[in-house]
């Protein structure tokens, strides 16, 4: 009987640790449209074929071009370009820099290089697409031996244009592009997490509820900051939600903090309600909780109560598995004890 306690206990506990999400599930990576180009309609798109095996539950990894690498090292990756358009067109492929202010990924212009478009090459820089038509191409980053430690940023581009003649002064560029978050350092990869600092309501000048977030980067890689939230307990009972972030991937480089706003897609009443958001960055995910109470002027801020990170609340899957263990546990000490006094 003791022997089928303990059995029973444990079993309780692994079911206690899978519920609780100590195991991270992959998250589908979002797409994004390509942009057009007004001047002929023509459109083309970018996408990345290739993620490092340690990475295949990231999904930043299946989107764009994470990867942590010793000095001395190399990496190749395959991006597929399409012509999405039904004319011809000439695509030109080229890597530039990028930079994080502000909370967010900033693209430098046209072909302006850094330390890491240094380190990039491409098995081609020109593609003729027919209509439809798709290629691939390769990318490697070789860094070098004497390479200082740190985290940089990039983006292989994918660029169309409509030429310039006499009847146009003016061309109109089209482009799409992968972007490249190469850190260098030796050893393991610094950890990446972030902290939600503060959650509170306003209301914006034209009227429209919104929940802001402050978003702190904790940890040694950027970050980009997508998530949801939901309105739980709202007067007369109501549920709203869930919105999604309007700036879904606020980009912040290590230590960086930056803002995530929440717009209301419709008016609601101002409160009490309980804010539940949820902001993720690949694995990375983290939820807090708060009481608030929308403002009636607007441009101003409500009142938030009652803050709780996701470690001071269980799920009602935790709490009752925990509470179930624990008592398995009482009654398995108690049938020692008895069994002993009867001895």
């Amino acid at each position: 009987m003791k022997g089928a306690c303990r059995y029973w206990v444990l079993l309780l506990m692994l079911a206690f640790v899978q519920a609780a999400g100590v195991m991270p599930a992959a998250h589908g990576a979002p797409g994004a449209p390509p942009p057009q180009d007004p001047a002929a309609g023509r459109t083309i798109g970018i996408k990345l074929l290739d993620a490092p095996e340690d990475r295949r539950a990231d999904p930043r990894a299946h989107a764009y071009i994470v990867d942590h690498l010793a000095p001395g090292s190399t990496i190749e990756r395959r991006v597929e370009v399409t012509n999405q358009s039904s004319t011809p067109m000439h695509v030109n492929i080229y890597a530039a820099a990028a930079s994080i202010a502000k909370g967010e990924f900033t693209f430098a212009p046209e072909h302006t290089p850094n330390e890491l478009t240094g380190w990039t090459s491409l098995d081609t820089t020109g593609l003729d697409l027919a209509a439809s038509e798709t290629a691939r191409v390769r990318t490697t980053v070789q860094v070098p031996r004497d390479a200082t430690a740190g985290e940089r940023y990039g983006v292989i581009w994918a660029q169309t244009g409509n030429p310039t003649d006499r009847s146009h002064t003016l061309t109109v560029l089209g482009r799409v592009g992968v972007r490249m978050y190469i850190d260098v350092g030796r050893g393991g990869e610094p950890p990446s997490d972030f902290k939600i600092e503060r959650l509170y309501p306003t209301r914006d000048r034209d009227g429209r509820e919104e929940v802001r977030a402050r978003i702190h980067n904790t940890g040694g890689r950027a970050l980009d900051i997508s998530g949801a939230l939901s309105l739980l307990n709202g007067p007369g009972g109501q549920h709203a939600g869930p919105f999604s972030a309007a700036k879904t991937g606020t980009t912040l480089a290590p230590g960086d903090r930056g803002e995530v706003v929440v717009p209301l897609d419709a008016p609601l009443p101002n409160g009490p309600w309980t804010a539940e958001l949820t902001l993720r960055s690949g694995l990375v995910e983290h939820t807090t909780r708060a009481t608030i109470t929308f403002p009636t002027t607007p441009g101003s801020i409500g009142a938030v109560a009652a803050v709780a990170q996701e470690e001071d609340f269980p799920t009602p899957a935790v709490a009752w598995l925990s509470a179930l263990a624990l008592a398995l546990a009482a009654l398995c000490l108690l049938r020692t004890r008895f069994l002993r006094r009867r001895r």
